[in-house]
């Protein structure tokens, strides 16, 4: 049994080298809102939502492209000895002259050689289908840009999580220390009892089997510090022991028609909503196609028999272009109801997505309720616990109770102890997760 406890204690040692070596690596420990800033820097989920809301954003240039000017420098090399090609060739060269008017070169020409350079322009006057795209997506923009937020508040909630878990972690250290110190002095009670005949060996042999177990639960506690501790790492973007400093948390708990009412303009809800209306121009969008298109297009050419980029030639054209599709085997009319459909489907989606926040709003608030009346009684718990092993100590002092008692009132205390310290955090964090429901955690917290 020595030699076990022995073997324990080191371990225990061990593990303790191991998170202090790794919070010191670290720098500093942090509070809840250093965590939170540092999170959103370098937590990889943030960065990626980042740039995919930045690859959003150039989305609307691209929408934009569609109805700007379009400038063209073409260059093409070209021989033939084709009568009629041949014969443009020459006349865009300026080199045509009155013996190609010959029935022999008309009909047999020679080989001919020609190097057209082209700069043209394009505009759309009237594109339906690209003024509606990019309404859209600056639409899908904006919704984009409220799921970054949804996420960043979800972060918020996954570091005070882990917060919240170390500082747990690190009073159950605490409360497994205490229970540590009270075996101890059991197991020297026992033994002064037992070597002055007062006691038996079984009770000091079961005094030292709860010492051992005492030590267990602190290598355990140990444990779950450092597992907590490189869970706040991995959300702060690094694989390293991150500790923090333990911050009085001012979380205000107001009545449920305020969470209600926030809740109808959650992150989520503001991008499904905008989803909604992008689906409802979808709609227009495939309606765009039953729309002419109109356009002015301008070009100046540059034609030379032996020289790229030469001018022995030069022309240019302007024109105006109108182009409708009067009959397109009736796939307009597909895509327009496929879109109603979609616009139907995002609809129902949007009415269960507030239906299910509603639910979930109201959850949390029940379970904010459920953890502070479970803080009260497990601060009743604990009162009563600690008042009940000092009157069995006593009784076992003066040889009134076996030390069974005394060991089993010790084991509710250690419960009683742990219970509290989890209850406490426990409420902290069911008030958090109602601020992450109802969209108000970065509010509740003071992150802005």
């Amino acid at each position: 049994m020595l030699v076990r406890r022995i073997f324990l204690l080191t371990v225990g040692c061990l593990l303790l080298m191991w998170i202090t070596t790794g919070a010191r690596g670290e720098g500093n420990a942090l509070s809840l809102h250093d965590a939170i800033k540092t999170a959103m820097e370098n937590n990889p989920e943030m960065r990626a939502m980042g740039s995919s809301l930045a690859a959003q954003k150039e989305d609307i240039g691209v929408a934009r492209s569609s109805l700007l000017p379009r400038l063209t420098l073409e260059e093409r090399a070209l021989k033939t000895n084709n009568p009629p090609n041949v014969f443009m060739m020459k006349l865009n060269q300026e080199r045509f002259s009155s013996s190609d008017f010959a029935i022999d070169k008309l009909n047999n020409p020679g080989p001919a050689s020609d190097f057209q350079t082209l700069l043209s322009l394009d505009q759309p006057i009237f594109l339906r289908k690209a003024q509606v795209g990019f309404r859209m997506a600056k639409q899908e923009y904006a919704a984009k840009k409220e799921d970054y937020k949804r996420k960043r508040e979800e972060i918020v909630v996954k570091v005070a999580q882990a917060y919240l878990r170390i500082l747990t972690a690190r009073a159950y250290i605490g409360v497994a220390q205490k229970s540590i110190d009270d075996a101890k002095e059991h197991s020297r009670v026992a033994e002064l009892r037992y070597k002055a005949g007062l006691g038996l060996y079984s009770d000091a042999l079961r005094a030292g089997t709860k010492v051992t177990e005492a030590e267990q639960n602190l290598v355990k506690a140990k444990k779950e510090l450092a597992v907590a501790q490189r869970w706040l790492g991995l959300l702060l973007g690094t694989v390293e022991i991150v500790d923090v400093v333990e911050t009085k948390l001012e979380l205000p708990l107001r009545d449920i028609e305020y969470y209600t009412g926030a809740a109808s303009s959650r992150r989520d809800i503001s991008a499904m909503e905008t989803r909604r209306e992008n689906a409802k121009d979808n709609i227009k969008l495939a309606e765009s196609a039953y729309f002419p298109t109109l356009g002015v297009r301008g070009a100046y050419q540059l034609n030379d028999h032996n020289r790229v980029f030469g001018s022995e030639g030069d022309s240019w054209l302007v024109m105006a272009y109108l182009k409708w599709d009067l009959f397109d085997g009736a796939g307009r009319e597909f895509e327009r109801r496929k879109a109603q459909h979609r616009a139907a489907e995002t609809e129902q989606y949007l009415k269960g997505l507030r239906q299910f926040v509603s639910f979930k709003v109201h959850e949390a608030y029940l379970a904010v309720e459920e953890a502070r009346k479970n803080v009260e009684l497990s601060e009743s718990s604990l009162a009563t616990a600690e008042e009940g092993k000092r009157l069995v100590r006593t009784r076992f002092e003066n040889d009134l109770s076996p030390i069974v008692d005394l060991l089993d009132v010790q084991l509710s205390l250690d419960h009683a102890r742990a219970n509290a310290v989890a209850r406490r955090n426990d409420y902290h964090m069911a008030v958090i997760n109602l601020g992450y429901e109802s969209g108000t955690i970065v509010e509740d917290l003071q992150l802005e």
